[in-house]
């Protein structure tokens, strides 16, 4: 058992107990200190997920995947954690406890999702599942916090998160019975096939649909998104989503693409309502945090055509969006935590004339909502471009059409957030400052979307070679 294949989740739960344990011992002025461990330990997991690109190996008889695939979404995930780890430090309210909780709660939910992304078996998958949804549920829930809103929202993921996961375990349960294997692979490669196998499918396809919050399983995401902790809801907006298309892409896709075949249209009716519906409702939301959810329900939207395409220009476009998504979409939400630290509000009316009390979170803001949109130079451009070729070369031109035509709605109400931070009344001149931490974190999302929008290449080949190790 070659045990330097699994060394990113060894290394990510040894740094989450050790922050566990920190935080128990530690004097209570010293607890602020284990935000920055925990930083210094995700960049360490990062170049330790990164050095496992290049390696193509099975572990426990292939129930463990280690290949360019699993690693380029395991850095996606510590990335979306180290991002809001930074953004913490700008957040006035408590989280998840004194002693640490909230980054041991962090860091298990990426292992969990790390697990997931690396399943070749389906209870090794539940098992990751599983645990980040129970962190998550947590974390949702602030149990530190008076918040009534987050205790709700925690409420509402808990309840409507289990019926997800027993929907989508009675799903497996059923394929486990149709084919007599948990193997993904041998699954996946069935073609003669039961109607409990199709039943099968179609819950596991409702119960991961439901962990990307596409239509018309997305009830959740708004109240939840909006009640939860802002920096929890940037790390589940991003991360949560790159894993379950990540699996979707495994179990789908795996093989010789004989399940997905059957399922296309499907799948295709399912991206196409979600960005609809998505973009549409996204229009009247006058608070941030749930604009930024109708918007996140609409980019799974986006990401379903690439899966759509089934080939390999589609994974890499699906690979590549999750990158730039990462830096727009936590960039956004940093923005979002710093200001609402001053006003303790989330409204869109009330950032009203922000370039004028801080043109760098205004600045920072409108590029990472035109990224979201889908305009060039930016990143968002790039990744919508590879989603939407790759989808009019399998002949879904319509769908692209569809897509296209809501990234050009999208912009009508990411410019009206613009509207107020430029153009709008200025309310109140007290400058919004920012510390040290948060400025970090939203230079690298600044520069990430910046960079990978002008000089797309360089993303675009470490996609396309992971994309290549799904086939």
């Amino acid at each position: 058992m070659n045990l330097s294949l699994i060394v990113p989740e060894i290394a990510i739960a040894v740094l989450a107990f050790l922050v566990l344990l920190l935080g128990t011992v530690a004097p209570s002025r010293e607890r602020r200190s284990l935000g920055v461990f925990a930083v210094v330990g995700l960049m360490l997991v990062i170049a330790l997920a990164g050095l496992q690109f290049f390696k193509m190996q099975p572990f426990l008889g292939g129930v463990y995947l280690v290949d360019g695939y699993s690693a380029f979404f395991k850095v996606v995930f510590l990335l979306s954690a180290l991002l809001v780890c930074l953004t913490v430090s700008s957040y006035d309210r408590p989280l998840a406890g004194q002693r640490g909780e909230f980054y041991v709660l962090m860091l298990f939910a990426t292992l969990g999702m790390m697990i997931m992304v690396s399943a070749g078996e389906m209870i090794t998958l539940y098992v990751g599942l599983e645990l980040t949804t129970i962190s998550f549920y947590v974390l949702t829930a602030n149990l530190a916090g008076e918040d009534a809103r987050s205790s709700e929202a925690g409420l509402k993921y808990l309840v409507l998160g289990a019926i997800s996961s027993a929907i989508l375990l009675y799903g497996l349960s059923l394929l486990y019975g149709a084919t007599g294997t948990t193997m993904i692979k041998e699954i996946t490669g069935v073609e003669n096939t039961s109607p409990v196998f199709w039943l099968g499918v179609l819950f596991v396809l409702a119960g991961l649909s439901f962990k990307v919050a596409a239509v018309p399983f997305h009830m959740w995401a708004p109240d939840i998104y909006e009640g939860a902790p802002t920096p929890v809801t940037a790390f589940l907006a991003v991360a949560s989503k790159a894993a379950g298309f990540a699996v979707l892409v495994r179990l789908l896709l795996n093989n010789t693409g004989v399940l997905f075949s059957h399922l296309v249209l499907i799948i295709a009716a399912l991206a196409a309502i979600t960005m609809v519906f998505g973009n549409l409702v996204a229009i009247p939301q006058t608070n941030i945090k749930r604009m930024l959810a109708y918007s996140s329900i609409a980019q799974a939207g986006y990401l379903l055509v690439g899966l759509v395409a089934a080939n390999q220009m589609g994974i890499k476009g699906i690979l590549f969006y999750s990158a730039a998504y990462l830096f727009a979409n936590v960039g956004a939400f940093a923005v979002a935590i710093a200001f609402s630290h001053y006003t303790e509000s989330d409204e869109i009316a009330d950032y009203s004339g922000l370039s004028r009390r801080s043109p760098f979170l205004a600045a920072t803001m409108l590029i990472c909502l035109l990224s979201l949109a889908g305009l060039p130079p930016l990143a968002g451009f790039a990744g919508k471009f590879y989603l939407f070729m790759a989808v009019i070369d399998q002949g879904y031109l319509w769908l692209a059409i569809v897509g296209m035509v809501m990234s050009m709605i999208s912009v009508y109400y990411y410019l009206s957030v613009a509207r107020v931070m430029f153009i709008g009344e200025v309310r109140d001149y007290q400058p919004v400052k920012i510390n040290g931490p948060t400025r970090a974190a939203l230079f690298i999302c600044l520069i990430g979307t910046l960079l990978i929008g002008c000089y797309p290449e360089t993303l675009s080949r470490i996609a396309n070679l992971a994309s290549v190790m799904i086939f």
